[in-house]
């Protein structure tokens, strides 16, 4: 059995590094394994960190967008299993194992799982880091909705040749695909044990830029259903006083530890809130949400 790894890559040398030590130090997993990273427009393509790794191919897709990337690996890809990670994660050690059996069943057909937050530096947390331990990535939720961030997604050809394609960067591509294959009568399986790490942004504009895609992505939408203005503006505004019910999830949250990092997650996730509804309201005001969902990089 061959197990392929496609990972698009954009400008995050640094990052894939890291990434591919991982992958090449993974524990259990019988498979033979390929590397495929698909560079998507680099102002430098990743060569010489590619080249430093065996079973690593570098290819290019200059469509812009994590789909049309990962569209390009599949295309290319040789494997059995297809194993879908992002540049800037590092897998776990036993990663591929829980892929290889959580697959080997011949009844499962797509499986995610967890994404947990890296700290840079365990036991000095930065302002954003506990914020995102606790509200970001949360993959477990996203399956349960029917669909799994591609950056922790696993699946066989199969099921993709019958699916279709990851969409392109005006749409959240993994809810996309996934929402067609629960549609198609596939069920996404969460594997607690197929963990990944992602480093947390690390300035507040990083945050913000993530949050004006989603945003952007959700309007268009919404906008398109039954008083559909009338709901986005009621759910702008229950988003801006929503970090007075968050108490309970931050201080019982095990993802993070001791006063401090409880604190620091909830300046932050206010300090969010109540961006994402002011921004929810401009882009209603403004009908800008297109400016905003071309961004698919967050560095």
């Amino acid at each position: 059995m061959l197990i392929s790894v496609i990972i698009p890559h954009l400008n995050q040398e640094h990052y894939l590094e890291v990434g591919l030590r991982a992958l090449h130090s993974q524990r259990g997993v019988s498979s033979e394994v390929e590397i495929i990273v698909v560079d998507n427009g680099s102002a430098r393509p990743p060569k010489a960190v590619c080249s430093g790794w065996p079973r690593v191919r570098l290819i290019s897709e200059p469509t812009p967008g994590p789909g049309p990337a990962r569209n390009r690996g599949i295309r290319e890809a040789r494997g059995d299993i297809l194993a879908f990670i992002d540049a800037d994660c590092r897998a776990d050690p036993g990663w591929l194992a829980a892929i290889q059996t959580a697959l080997a069943n011949g009844e499962t057909r797509i499986i995610g799982g967890d994404v947990r937050v890296g700290y840079e530096r365990p036991g000095r947390p930065t302002f954003l880091e506990p914020y995102e331990s606790i509200y970001s990535y949360r993959n477990s939720e996203h399956i349960a909705e029917g669909f799994s961030g591609t950056g922790n997604l696993a699946t066989l050809p199969s099921v993709v040749a019958e699916i279709g394609p990851f969409a392109g960067i005006d749409v959240a591509e993994d809810r996309d695909w996934g929402l067609r294959a629960r549609a198609a009568g596939y069920t996404i399986r969460y594997v607690p044990e197929m963990i990944v790490f992602h480093p947390a942004r690390k300035t507040f504009a990083e945050l913000t830029r993530k949050w004006d895609r989603h945003i952007a992505h959700d309007y268009q939408r919404i906008r398109l259903r039954p008083r559909g203005t009338l709901r986005w503006l009621t759910r702008a505004v229950g988003v801006a006083g929503s970090p007075l019910f968050e108490l309970r999830t931050i201080l019982l949250s095990p993802r993070v530890s001791g006063p401090r990092e409880r604190i620091l997650a909830l300046l932050c996730l206010t300090a969010i809130r109540l961006y994402r509804g002011a921004r929810m309201i401009g882009v209603l005001l403004q009908g800008d949400a297109k400016r905003f969902s071309g961004e698919w990089n967050r560095v």
